[in-house]
């Protein structure tokens, strides 16, 4: 079962991809005057509280949080959401660390 973290970094991913297409994403950007950004930095917010919560990845979530502040810079900002979508996307993928007492297993 997918915890609310992991469901909220899938939804960030998705959302971050869109907006490294280029020309579409840059546009939407523009079209809606910056606020995709600011709704983006709130979205990564969130999930950056859940994924502490759960003890889970947050790498993605600060990436995306330092894209949303830089995101507004042309190339600068498309490169910023590909990485930011693939660091999501990779930390939506991989197995959630369900060890509570944090001792390494092996």
């Amino acid at each position: 079962m997918w915890s609310t973290a992991r469901i909220l970094r899938l939804i960030t991913c998705i959302l971050e991809a869109i907006l490294a297409i280029p020309i579409f994403g840059g546009s939407v950007i523009l079209l809606f005057s910056y606020v995709p950004l600011g709704i983006m930095l709130v979205l990564h917010i969130i999930t950056l509280i859940f994924s502490t919560n759960t003890n889970e990845t947050k790498a993605g979530s600060i990436i995306g949080i330092i894209t949303s502040v830089l995101g507004w810079i042309p190339f600068v900002g498309w490169a910023l959401h590909l990485v930011s979508a693939i660091v999501l996307l990779i930390g939506t993928i991989k197995p959630s660390n369900t060890n509570s007492n944090n001792t390494i297993v092996g």
